[in-house]
């Protein structure tokens, strides 16, 4: 089995906001695969409970009219992946792209995992 490293990031956004941020997300997985992720994908919320202590709406600050979309950028390893983040960083398109979706991006949460299991 391969033992792929994965940089994923939870993010808030408007639903009002969804047709715009799509087209961002298409500029940013074209940016991804070219500067050598394996796979690129995003996910919108369908089943967020929220929680009394913790949840995925707690963890962004959800506010009424948003979703929650998960991102996740395959790579070969943490090296791998840093060498591919340092050049979508310098992408000017993914820039002006990012540029033109307004929203929150202080209540977004990010990082890094290592494959612990696969099956």
């Amino acid at each position: 089995m391969t033992k792929n490293y994965i940089h994923t990031y939870l993010i808030p956004v408007p639903k009002s906001k969804l047709k715009q941020y799509r087209s961002m997300a298409k500029v940013a997985a074209r940016t991804w695969m070219k500067s050598g992720a394996l796979a690129y994908a995003e996910y919108e919320a369908d089943f967020i409970p929220k929680g009394k202590v913790t949840s995925f709406p707690m963890s962004v600050k959800l506010k009424a009219g948003e979703t929650i979309l998960l991102g996740m950028v395959t790579c070969k390893s943490k090296a791998h992946c840093k060498k591919v983040m340092d050049l979508v960083m310098k992408d000017e398109a993914l820039g002006k792209a990012w540029d033109s979706v307004q929203f929150d991006g202080m209540r977004m949460i990010y990082g890094g995992f290592k494959t612990f299991l696969e099956a």
